[in-house]
């Protein structure tokens, strides 16, 4: 196993170093970089400027578009996206359905939904987790009945992310009521503009409205937007889970925000405290551990060995490490990380904020906001259960 980088792919990071830095619009990377609100606007205008040099799909196999990248130039993208103050990917369309449609789809749905995902254009939304179905996700009732060449779709779902902008919405329908729960499950691309269709906003901790209820009411949905066959969509949801699971550790993102504790840590006197200091170290740690964990599993793709089925154990690390950097930006920053000005979190704001210091003014939202991160894509206990049958069998 070899995890040092080789010459070329050292020119291909000051490619992409060089790339970013003349193109991701600062006001972004501020924003990014200070934990200030990002609109809809500024994260589709970031997609749009990576579809339109061909990156935003730039793990997709090259016949549906993708850079033909190897495992380790896609890692190098990542990190240097997220240590330039980069917006996170919104995956739901170009890593989470893009792969499903590839993968289970007919080559009408890939030619009618792919292009669209490609250019960063069109906005999808997931339509899992329902009120009592979120880990246990088999347990889903939203119905799909299906009525000559239509289905009709009934029920909620919730938690669905940023689905307040969603145009589609990638849905697990229940077809069938009959044997295992598992097995009458079926996965519809729905139109979010369909009359019956209503999205709710949740407003957080944080002020924001992240998170949305999405309800279907007699929704007609045509035939021809199911994925695959009828009653087997457990087996893409989890085709799908693997990508979303893995994508959760965020190791690139771990590493910006490292920095960031560092900058407030330093400003406000903390790195001078030696067991202050001492958490941040561990936690620079358990960061680069969490960076060889991934890159072992890069090495193994390389070198063309099956890959470590790690994805439990990555969401996990990934999830417990950004609670983590949140909870010790608030310790540095003390008494002035605790009041929450939601206009503190734009950037055209101008108001007072206790103790003169704008830096900590997002502290608290981010706080609040990453309490989330151990729960979704199937909670951090459910992976260690997981986990521990894989290694004990």
């Amino acid at each position: 196993m070899d995890l040092n980088f080789t010459e070329e792919e050292q020119e291909f990071r000051k490619e992409v170093h060089a790339w970013i830095d003349a193109h991701l619009p600062k006001e972004i990377s501020h924003k990014v970089h200070n934990g200030l609100q990002l609109s809809r606007t500024d994260m589709q205008r970031w997609h749009q400027i990576l579809g339109k040099k061909g990156w935003l799909t730039y793990k997709w196999p090259v016949e549906f578009g993708g850079t033909g990248w190897t495992p380790v130039q896609r890692h190098i993208f990542e990190e240097e996206c997220a240590l330039a103050g980069a917006p996170r990917l919104v995956p739901y369309g170009p890593v989470m359905v893009a792969p499903v449609i590839m993968a289970f789809g007919n080559a009408e749905q890939q030619a009618r939904f792919l292009p669209g995902i490609v250019t960063g254009d069109v906005w999808w939304s997931q339509g899992y987790s329902e009120p009592g179905s979120g880990s246990d996700l088999a347990s889903l009732k939203t119905r799909a009945e299906r009525k000559g060449d239509k289905y009709i779709v009934n029920g909620q779902k919730i938690w669905t992310t940023l689905a307040q902008y969603g145009e589609w919405i990638f849905c697990l329908v229940r077809t069938n009521t009959e044997g295992k729960p598992q097995a009458g499950i079926s996965f519809l691309l729905i139109d979010m503009r369909s009359p019956g269709v209503t999205v709710r906003p949740i407003k957080l901790l944080d002020g924001e409205c992240e998170v949305n209820e999405v309800w279907f009411d007699n929704v007609e949905v045509p035939v021809e937007n199911l994925i695959g066959e009828e009653n087997k969509g457990w087996t893409y949801a989890k085709h799908l889970l693997s990508h979303e699971r893995s994508n959760i550790a965020e190791v690139g993102r771990a590493k910006r925000e490292l920095r960031r504790l560092k900058r407030i840590a330093a400003a406000e006197g903390m790195m001078d405290d030696p067991r202050f200091k001492d958490e941040v170290s561990k936690l620079e740690v358990d960061i680069i551990a969490l960076e060889m964990l991934v890159l072992r599993v890069i090495s193994a793709e390389k070198s063309g060995k099956n890959p470590l089925d790690i994805a439990g154990l990555l969401k996990i690390r990934g999830s417990e490490i950004q609670q983590r950097y949140s909870e010790l930006m608030m310790l540095a920053a003390g008494p002035y990380s605790l009041p929450f000005i939601q206009d503190a979190m734009l950037t055209e704001w101008d108001g007072e904020f206790p103790g003169g210091e704008r830096r900590n003014a997002p502290l608290a939202a981010t706080y609040f906001n990453l309490r989330k991160t151990t729960i979704y894509g199937g909670s951090n206990e459910v992976q260690r259960n997981i986990v521990s049958q894989v290694v004990l069998g």
